[in-house]
């Protein structure tokens, strides 16, 4: 009997989650810091232009409101802006709230013995925050900006999640707000499931390259059974067949 529980466990999917925008809702308030930062070494650059680019680390976001904005960044602006963001990011930590259904979430995945991770392109400090207010156990897979060379749509990040957790990508479902999540999935091998949270329209999403998407966490636990999670065993794969499905005529 124990080895058919162990099988059990072992044919379930792993799942990666990015953290800003898909399971705390901070987006926004990541949003006014970089244009607070920004202002601050002279540049005033729209809040939506800014908001497309949460995700990315600052590096990347800095040479991505270059390339749209005509704006050239020197180095020491950059690390500048940088430093200035996490510190307007942390005064608006108060309003950081939990995105509905996360917490729950996470505990239900836990409890069914599914492999979970998060991964963040933010720093451990910069996550730190937002991980108490999830409430995760000390010993949860997290994996942050310091264990890969490259954030997202790079996808070290969830490549080193993936195998954190000891099994494949291919195995695994990505859960992201942003099209920087669903591209890095899709580098990765895994298949994305798109939340809404994040500000991203269900088209942009499906575009980048989504399986599914869902409104936010609540609605994933609720769909879990479409992933191949529930009571019983799971087939290996069974979230491909499930894909296939979805996409009959």
């Amino acid at each position: 009997m124990q080895k058919r529980s162990e099988e059990a466990t072992s044919n379930r999917p792993g799942f990666l989650f990015d953290l800003d925008g898909t399971l705390v809702d901070s987006n926004y308030q990541h949003a006014l810091a970089w244009k607070e930062a920004l202002e601050s070494i002279g540049f005033d650059i729209p809040t939506w232009k800014i908001h497309r680019r949460i995700g990315l680390s600052g590096s990347m976001l800095a040479n991505e409101l270059s390339r749209q904005t005509g704006i050239t960044l020197t180095k020491d602006q950059s690390r500048a802006a940088s430093e200035m963001h996490a510190a307007s990011f942390n005064r608006r930590r108060d309003e950081v709230r939990v995105l509905p259904g996360a917490v729950v979430l996470l505990q239900q995945l836990t409890q069914l013995s599914v492999p979970w991770a998060i991964a963040t392109s933010g720093t451990p400090e910069d996550a730190r925050p937002s991980l108490q207010l999830l409430d995760i156990p000390d010993n949860s897979t997290v994996i942050t900006a310091q264990d890969v060379t490259a954030a997202k749509p790079d996808p070290g990040i969830f490549l080193v999640a993936a195998r954190r957790l000891g099994m494949s990508p291919q195995d695994c479902f990505v859960v992201g707000d942003a099209i920087w999540d669903i591209l890095a999935a899709r580098r990765a091998g895994a298949l994305a499931v798109g939340l809404l949270t994040g500000g991203y329209s269900a088209a942009e999403l499906t575009d980048a390259g989504a399986y599914r998407v869902l409104e936010d966490a609540e609605e994933l636990r609720r769909s879990l059974d479409l992933t191949g999670v529930h009571s019983g065993i799971a087939a290996p794969g069974s979230h491909v067949a499930d894909a296939s499905v979805d996409n009959a005529p």
